[in-house]
């Protein structure tokens, strides 16, 4: 049978390489963390985010005011019917025509996120722009022909504003903070990892112990460094 070669590894020993690194390791932390920062503030692009709801009523309400239990469990199964139709052809089209965006339809769809609370019969519709008056002025008009479309496919028999988009104050991204943190740990992590690498693959004798190791014999005796003793 063949001897398996294996390799013991020292964890004082990988944690004593770390400490004696530990100034490289903070420095290389430090500037990988200086750069995430200086790319998300001066060069990334500040986005804006509006936000608009509408509230779906699912049957006509005109003799029967209030909502059944029947009427929510149809509206659950509906939201999703909404959010492909917000985001249809159609409706894009229209948004992009009306309010003479000089961009196809594939961009602005990248730009709006729809989302629908659990349990619920809102749905939030979200648009990013690099203005924020921009933002505001997409997602109301989307929200108005998408009231409309939703109106006439599925027959519902309103589409109640909740909340019209108004231009937000700061920038929903980036995340300068979260970037920083993000290239400081990467950074971090990387540098630890090189480090323990180069570590455990250098194959040089560097303590009494690795004689024993490498030999399979006993260590007899080590002779002192004259030069450190002086």
């Amino acid at each position: 049978m063949k001897e398996q070669n294996t390799m013991e590894i020292d964890v004082f020993q990988l944690l004593n390489t770390l400490w004696k690194r530990k100034l490289i390791i903070a420095l290389v932390a430090i500037v990988t963390g200086a750069l995430a920062f200086a790319y998300s503030s001066f060069i990334v692009k500040p986005e804006y985010t509006s936000t608009t709801r509408i509230y779906v009523v699912n049957r006509n309400q005109g003799d029967k005011p209030g909502l059944t239990n029947q009427d929510l469990q149809a509206g659950s199964y509906l939201v999703k019917d909404y959010r492909e139709i917000i985001l249809s052809q159609d409706v894009l089209e229209k948004v992009v025509t009306d309010l003479q965006l000089d961009m196809p339809t594939k961009n602005l769809a990248s730009k709006i996120q729809v989302t629908v609370p659990v349990d619920t019969r809102i749905v939030s519709i979200s648009v990013k722009d690099k203005q924020p008056e921009e933002a505001s002025r997409i997602a109301n008009s989307l929200r108005e022909i998408a009231a409309q479309k939703i109106i006439s496919v599925t027959r519902v028999s309103d589409v109640t504003t909740l909340e019209e988009a108004r231009p937000a104050t700061s920038p929903s991204s980036p995340n300068i903070r979260r970037n920083t943190l993000i290239g400081f740990l990467g950074g971090l992590g990387v540098v630890v990892v090189v480090v323990l690498l180069v570590e455990l693959l250098d194959v040089r004798v560097k303590r009494p112990e690795d004689i024993e190791d490498v030999m399979q014999i006993p260590l007899l005796g080590v002779i002192p460094n004259l030069d450190k003793l002086k």
